[in-house]
């Protein structure tokens, strides 16, 4: 109540990505305090051995998650777990740092509880993020998301060693590693999504080998069922821990948000309640196309704890959350928790 009385009409009179450089520096601060981060606790963290979930051989202690994006750079989990998020998922890293794409570059559209982001992997490279995270002592499990540096000319083999570079430097501090392949792949503008890039970019990370944490392969929410089943099929044959459903859209259907404002923000990625849908139809082919082998963590539009539930009931082991706090304050992981106790 507070949030959105106070704290949201504040925000919200900054521009996207001005805000959302706000809130992760506000929570960076958080993030090296312990007097911060006890006082967040005291108001935000609810834990129940009724909501503990085991996966990968690790403990969850809540199956609510921070989703990638939020924390590119790895400032804030600390801040994260005593807001009481079950995981907390770092990026995406990239092997070099990017400035990522011009501004602006990020759009709220407050009609659908949506956000629409051309960010372009900005980070500070997987080799500074990794330094940080290696001194990070955290109660709850790690993921770290890689991707390809927004480098068009790098692609083909080059792009699998970028891809390489940030996995083998993940592999030492994540305890999940989360892979994803709807960022471009070549100057053409072709994703790893493709089948047979897909099947070379797993070769060449060496999933199988001894020493690899856990790693799941993330899925755009524009993913029909047949390339599903065809991607998932390849996964497979190279021992993924598990999937993610979904990444944003580049559709634009059934919003509300005029036309004429959605041609003057142009191209990007759309997240929030506009894609809860489509992302929650992902999660239930997944659970039927894997027949309940492989846990899959369900992102997308979850901004209420009936949203979360219609994730989990469609076949989502756990759940993250980001662009439902924007609207609905980070007092969300809590309420989402109090329902899934409730229900």
């Amino acid at each position: 109540m507070l949030y959105k009385l106070f704290v949201k009409p504040f925000l919200f009179q900054k521009d996207a990505e001005s805000a959302h450089e706000l809130a992760v520096h506000l929570s960076s601060i958080t993030n090296s305090s312990e007097t911060l981060t006890h006082i967040t606790e005291s108001i935000f963290k609810l834990e129940d051995s009724r909501l503990r979930r085991e996966f990968f051989g690790l403990t969850f202690p809540n199956p609510v998650g921070l989703a990638a994006g939020f924390d590119k750079n790895g400032v804030t989990p600390r801040a994260m777990q005593a807001l009481g998020f079950g995981f907390v998922e770092v990026g995406s890293i990239t092997a070099q740092p990017s400035i990522g794409n011009p501004k602006p570059r990020a759009f709220r559209l407050p009609v659908d509880n949506s956000l629409i982001n051309r960010m372009g992997l900005n980070n500070e490279g997987a080799t500074e993020i990794i330094k940080r995270l290696s001194t990070l002592e955290l109660d709850v499990p790690l993921g770290i998301n890689i991707a390809k540096t927004n480098d068009a000319s790098i692609h083909g083999d080059d792009a699998i060693q970028d891809y390489l570079f940030s996995y083998d430097l993940a592999n030492k501090v994540a305890d999940y590693i989360t892979v994803n392949i709807s960022c471009p792949n070549t100057g053409e503008g072709k994703t790893f999504e493709d089948p047979d890039a897909l099947e070379a970019l797993l070769s060449g990370l060496h999933i199988n080998k001894r020493d690899r944490k856990p790693t799941l392969v993330k899925f755009s929410v524009d993913t029909d069922r047949s390339t599903l089943e065809k991607l998932v099929e390849i996964c497979e044959s190279h021992s993924i821990s598990g999937y993610m459903a979904t990444n944003t859209s580049s559709s634009r259907e059934d919003l509300k948000t005029p036309a004429n404002m959605l041609t003057e923000i142009g191209n990007g990625g759309l997240s929030g309640k506009a894609i809860a849908k489509k992302s929650t139809q992902v999660v239930s082919w997944l659970k039927d196309i894997l027949n309940d082998s492989k846990p899959i963590i369900g992102v997308g539009g979850i901004d209420s704890p009936e949203s979360a539930l219609d994730k989990i009931n469609a076949g989502a082991d756990l759940i993250q959350i980001y662009t439902g706090m924007v609207y609905e304050g980070p007092g969300l992981v809590k309420t989402i928790k109090e329902g899934l106790l409730n229900y």
